[in-house]
This record gives C-alpha cells, sequence and structure tokens, in this order.
C-alpha cells in the first residue's frame, strides 16, 4: 500500500447510462453480479451491499467500499439508470468501473462526469 492510498483526494464518478436492456435493468441477481464486476475491475473493496427492488419495477442498489460507495438506480420503464461512485485516495479507475459496467448494462450510450475532490 503507498501513501497515496491515504491521501485527502477523492474521485467523484457520475454517469446516466441510456438505452440499456431494460429486463436487465429489472433483475436484481444481474444487477449484483454486474456492480460486483465493475466495483473489481475498478479496483475496490467491496465491504457490504444493500438492494431495494420497487413495485411495479426500478431498483436500487448500493455498495458500501472500503474506498467509500457506488450505486445504482434504475429505471426499467426508460431504459436508463443513474450510476456513481465515490472513491477516495489514488488508487480506484473510475474509467474501468465504467466500462465494466455499461457493458453488463449493455448501454448505448451514456453521459459521464468525474468530481475531484481534496
Amino acid at each position: 500500500m503507498q501513501d497515496d492510498d491515504f491521501a485527502f483526494v477523492g474521485r467523484h464518478f457520475v454517469a446516466s447510462y441510456y438505452d440499456c436492456d431494460p429486463e436487465l435493468l429489472d433483475h436484481v441477481k444481474h444487477l449484483k453480479e454486474a456492480l460486483c464486476k465493475a466495483i473489481e475491475g475498478s479496483g475496490a473493496s467491496l465491504l457490504n451491499m444493500t438492494v431495494h427492488k420497487f413495485a411495479p419495477h426500478g431498483v436500487t442498489l448500493v455498495a458500501l467500499l472500503s474506498e467509500s460507495h457506488a450505486s445504482i438506480h434504475t429505471y426499467p420503464e426508460h431504459g436508463s439508470c443513474f450510476v456513481d461512485l465515490f472513491t477516495c485516495g489514488t488508487s480506484c479507475s473510475s474509467e474501468n468501473f465504467h466500462k465494466v459496467l455499461s457493458e453488463e448494462l449493455l448501454a448505448k450510450s451514456s453521459k459521464t462526469m468525474i468530481l475531484n475532490r481534496e
């Protein structure tokens, strides 16, 4: 572990994914697996995850990470979702997180933003 891992800096990646497979956006097991893969791909460490399934559709997942948190809020009726990843330190890759998650959700397009925090 490097001293950079504990620096008072962070990256907050936020994204909107569009034209995703609506069935995948309402499938809890797939979403959990996709988020776990994206977290692993980012280099972050998953501590815990909580999930809420809405009626008639939609899912919210929030993952507690050693580095901070990640979340997905799905809107299957729109084929879209909101995603975020906040990581403290400098060792995690929001680019890898985004690549994996957008592929897993079959997103045809996205809007992303990174906020550097210090």
